[in-house]
């Protein structure tokens, strides 16, 4: 099996632009590919360090997923959490739930972006 991650999650922001941008300062993605014209992202691919990322867009009519703008939860597997906790709050993310330790053995946090997208981070990577 290739480590290159075959899912991508896909979302909608109403300001495209400023929500890459936050996911870089956030998060740490890299943005390697941002199409469109003005204020409006066609199709943009984030990277996300560990491997894999998402795509996002602005919406359109033409949209034929229909995918609600500002919306969706993303969970990613780091194996720095409390690096990124501090990252996270920094850049002006809402917590949701603080950094913990889970039961399960997991170790993470969820915060809100400031377009309303929940990002959920955690030391567990699946059975």
């Amino acid at each position: 099996m290739s480590d290159n991650a075959m899912v991508w999650p896909c979302l909608t922001y109403t300001d495209a632009p400023s929500a890459i941008a936050f996911l870089q300062k956030a998060f740490g993605f890299t943005a390697t590919a941002v199409h469109g014209t003005g204020e409006v992202v066609t199709h943009a691919e984030l990277r996300w360090p560990p491997g894999g990322g998402v795509m996002l867009g602005s919406p359109r009519p033409d949209n034929v997923h229909d995918i609600p703008a500002d919306q969706g939860l993303v969970y990613l597997v780091t194996d720095q959490p409390d690096a990124l906790y501090a990252r996270a709050v920094a850049a002006g993310a809402t917590v949701l739930r603080e950094l913990r330790d889970e039961d399960y053995g997991s170790r993470g946090f969820s915060v809100r972006d400031p377009h309303g997208v929940i990002w959920s981070f955690g030391t567990y990577s699946g059975e």
